[in-house]
């Protein structure tokens, strides 16, 4: 949005007009001691070239996946994005498309939610999917709610230590004022023993929520913790990275009951963080405690095929103390992103990136640990993304690496790292990070 300047004469015209003759009074309201009496402390104005040759300046030191070399993982990934995915959200009636409050008015926008839950639906092996969310870790904690509210437990939720830290400690920001007691079972051999998960499950525990592949890149014996969850009456939620999926089970064939994700990897570019997209899936009888907004299939009165919200359980639209959630809208550009990009790489091709990437991460183990004082820090089968156990400070490694023009991490502890492999990595990118580090 541009910036709308006005002139001193102009601010005298608009106090004039609402009756008061100066700044002074119209503030005369907030109390003396709140307002400042100094000016701001900011730069002197620039002039236009002034300003735009600072801010190409400052903009300069932004470092790019286009300019390093990127074995970043922890929850974002570097994928491949086909050209046909910018081309198709930069449409103007999908760019400039705002949420549907007249749903009747929408029809294109809502088929393409209604492509996206269809995908969605069947990327996880679930029922229901709806429009999306906002990221992946508050898709974990509106599941974490759903659970609550289908099981009647409100007291007590298990989560494992290996779910993504940034995951769990949404979910403790969501129910830190709530008489929720929420159970961490500890991880250290990076991934969940299932002795101590049985032993932190009981008959007041709403849901189990499972991160499959973990923030650690093993495995988890994600069938088996399922059912411990329902041998105790409690929801199984799995969190998973949809790209792992052309190759793993899927989450509902091994009878997960919600299933959700971070939707980064499908078609959209790293980007400081976010807006990222929320994926969200459940068994069909569960449909009515959901989150968010469901769009559906009709026909009109004269037989044509249309498309209609049909469930939205918010606070905006029924008695606030009926809605499922305060999510108030949906990542529906993001969730475009990720239609196009699914519906670009089909079955195969989603298979294709799946393996591609679960290849390279296993060359790129094997060729880091034979340097001497690099080790797999889990002895665990892994997908794409692996723990890596340094003698001494992980820092250092990280920061050699970046000398050499390649970004590796999160940091997990002071001498461990993560790293991640996705189909862009070249064999000759992997030997010459090697190399760098050996």
């Amino acid at each position: 949005m541009p910036y709308l300047f006005t002139t001193d004469d102009q601010q005298q015209e608009m106090l004039d007009t609402i009756g008061v003759s100066s700044m002074e009074e119209l503030l005369a309201q907030v109390p003396a001691d709140l307002r400042l009496d100094r000016p701001l402390d900011i730069p002197p104005a620039l002039t236009e070239p002034e300003l735009e040759r600072h801010l190409r300046q400052l903009a300069s030191q932004n470092v790019t996946g286009d300019r390093r070399v990127c074995f970043l993982g922890g929850g974002a990934y570097d994928h491949f994005i086909p050209a046909v995915v910018d081309e198709i959200v930069s449409r103007g009636e999908f760019y400039t498309a705002y949420t549907p409050y007249q749903a009747e008015a929408s029809q294109g926008s809502l088929q393409a939610f209604f492509e996206f839950q269809t995908l969605i639906c069947q990327l996880t092996g679930m029922e229901v999917a709806n429009a999306s969310l906002y990221e992946g870790g508050t898709a974990v904690s509106e599941a974490v709610f759903m659970a609550e509210r289908v099981t009647g437990r409100d007291k007590r939720v298990v989560i494992l230590g290996s779910v993504h830290p940034q995951y769990r400690e949404v979910v403790e920001t969501y129910t830190h004022h709530l008489d929720c007691e929420v159970v961490t079972v500890p991880t250290p051999d990076g991934f969940a023993d299932i002795g101590e998960v049985k032993d932190a499950l009981n008959d007041e525990t709403s849901c189990l929520v499972i991160q499959h592949p973990n923030y650690f890149g093993c495995l988890e014996d994600a069938a088996d913790l399922v059912q411990a969850a329902h041998d105790m009456g409690a929801l199984a939620i799995v969190s998973t990275n949809p790209i792992t999926l052309g190759v793993l089970k899927r989450p509902g064939d091994y009878g997960a009951d919600i299933v959700v994700a971070e939707g980064q990897p499908l078609g959209i570019p790293l980007q400081y963080g976010g807006p990222y997209l929320g994926l969200f899936a459940c068994r069909e009888k569960f449909v009515r405690k959901m989150p968010g907004r469901l769009i559906g299939q009709a026909k009109d009165r004269n037989g044509r095929t249309c498309y209609v919200l049909s469930l939205q359980t918010r606070e905006q639209h029924i008695r606030r103390d009926k809605a499922t959630s305060n999510i108030c809208t949906n990542q529906g550009l993001l969730a475009l992103r990720a239609t196009v990009y699914l519906s670009t790489l089909g079955p195969q091709g989603l298979k294709e990136v799946a393996n591609l990437s679960c290849q390279k991460t296993h060359y790129a183990a094997e060729k880091l640990t034979a340097i001497d004082g690099l080790t797999l820090a889990y002895d665990r089968p892994f997908f794409h993304e692996f723990t890596l156990k340094c003698e001494g400070d992980a820092t250092k490694l990280r920061d050699k690496a970046a000398q050499a023009g390649y970004d590796i991490g999160p940091e997990i502890d002071t001498d461990t790292l993560l790293l991640a492999v996705t189909e862009q990595r070249t064999k000759e990118e992997i030997d010459r990070l090697v190399d760098a580090l050996a």
